[in-house]
């Protein structure tokens, strides 16, 4: 359990019963929606969103068969070794991070390719350390997080140079002390969040 009841208790007023069924209701969108569509592109880090907010809820037991859920996640999973955000969706990342994390969750994580996965994971990192989305080569330091973060959860952190991730995440401090999405860019909390656990985690 994620709260206690004590906790649960003090949220007077917090309707987890219908932020619960909220969910559950998106996770059987009928496909004719407009909504459907437009986040078909992102539909394994949806999955992993909504896990979690379940599981923060003490609900993620009212998900049906989980068996399914690591089915389609796996059948996101390209040739090349990454995860797409749906099926047949060039490979990225931001979804590779949130499907080991769902695999993880619905103990699914025995069935990917994991030499694949690793290898597409350290093919990413850069020469000045950083880590590009995908093959078409934009860098974040959030790409950063998600590359060090799926080797750390599949204990294979070891498949990259982490002597120039850490060089580079560092170099994208500033002077108020916070991290960019690149060396010179304006501070912001979500990169800075991001890069104080890629420093941790490796």
């Amino acid at each position: 359990k994620i709260m206690s009841e004590t906790e649960d208790q003090q949220l007077e007023g917090f309707v987890g019963d219908l932020h619960r069924d909220f969910i559950l209701k998106k996770a059987i969108e009928k496909k004719e929606r407009f909504e459907y569509w437009a986040t078909q592109h992102m539909r394994v880090s949806g999955i992993y969103w909504g896990m979690t907010a379940l599981d923060t809820l003490n609900h993620l037991s009212d998900m049906e068969d989980l068996s399914k859920v690591a089915q389609f996640v796996l059948s996101c999973q390209n040739e090349d070794g990454g995860f797409g955000g749906n099926v047949g969706l060039d490979s990225h990342l931001l979804y590779t991070l949130s499907a080991i994390q769902v695999l993880y969750m619905v103990d699914g994580v025995d069935g990917i390719n994991l030499d694949g996965l690793v290898e597409w994971v350290a093919s990413l990192q850069n020469d000045d350390g950083s880590f590009s989305g995908d093959k078409w080569g934009e860098t974040d330091t959030r790409f950063s997080y998600c590359a060090v973060s799926s080797l750390s959860l599949l204990k294979r952190i070891d498949a990259i140079n982490t002597e120039k991730a850490i060089d580079f995440i560092l170099r994208c401090q500033n002077f108020d002390g916070a991290f960019g999405v690149n060396p010179g860019a304006e501070s912001h909390a979500g990169q800075s969040t991001y890069l104080i656990k890629s420093y941790t985690y490796i």
